[in-house]
């Protein structure tokens, strides 16, 4: 069932500064997934964006990871991670 009240799913690029989110797809050709997933972008985990834009700065896991727009629209994250 969903859930009305959870937020839309939005490109990463769209996420405003300082706030938190949680990826929930990838999308894109099999080499663009991997080279995602090796930078730690996976589904389930929470990215604080720092700077919107390009390049994109987003936190990850304690780390800063810079993304540029060839990227962007392959993370779809829904907003709301705020714990």
């Amino acid at each position: 069932m969903v859930n009305p009240s959870l937020p839309d799913l939005i490109p990463l690029e769209l996420l405003p500064t300082g706030q938190r989110a949680y990826v929930d797809q990838l999308v894109g050709d099999d080499a663009s997934i991997h080279r995602l997933h090796e930078m730690g972008l996976r589904q389930g985990i929470i990215v604080e964006m720092v700077q919107p834009g390009s390049p994109c700065i987003v936190k990850l896991m304690g780390n800063k990871l810079c993304i540029r727009d060839a990227n962007l629209y392959q993370v779809l994250v829904r907003p709301g991670a705020n714990e």
